[in-house]
């Protein structure tokens, strides 16, 4: 079988489509190196994706936010949701092992089971109460 070619409407080229203004005019600047090293920090700073956008910003004077990251509070939120994690965890477990001691075993071997699980529920609900006082802290700390 052969294929037909068909003609395009006039002026479709395929693509991307045309911008309404785009942007073609260029400039160059030229830093020295303790320059540069000042420009590449407030870079960073300002946390935008693209070097042409910051600078677009200076220029014009667009005001722009700087989010400064503190590494030990990543780490904090970082271990305090991997710590979560595991709280809910150990709820699924409880859970299934309360039902699997009364499947399982007899009622006083179930009582003395369960006696030791309380006294690690307190534990864990001790350490829980520990986090949330060390979150309250870290809260009002910053």
């Amino acid at each position: 079988m052969r294929w037909k070619r068909t003609e395009s409407p006039e002026g479709a080229k395929g693509g991307r489509p045309a911008k309404n203004d785009p942007a073609v005019y260029r400039f160059s600047v030229n830093f020295s190196a303790v320059e540069h090293a000042r420009f590449l920090d407030l870079y960073e700073q300002s946390g935008l994706l693209s070097k042409a956008a910051f600078i677009k910003a200076r220029v014009f004077n667009e005001a722009f936010r700087v989010v400064k990251t503190d590494r030990g509070t990543l780490e904090y939120v970082a271990k305090l949701t991997a710590f979560h994690a595991q709280f809910r965890a150990v709820g699924t477990n409880y859970n299934q092992v309360v039902k699997e001691l009364h499947a399982h075993f007899s009622e006083k071997k179930t009582l003395a089971l369960l006696y030791k699980l309380e006294r690690a529920t307190r534990e864990l609900a001790a350490v829980g109460q520990q986090v949330v006082s060390l979150s309250e802290e870290f809260k009002q700390r910053w």
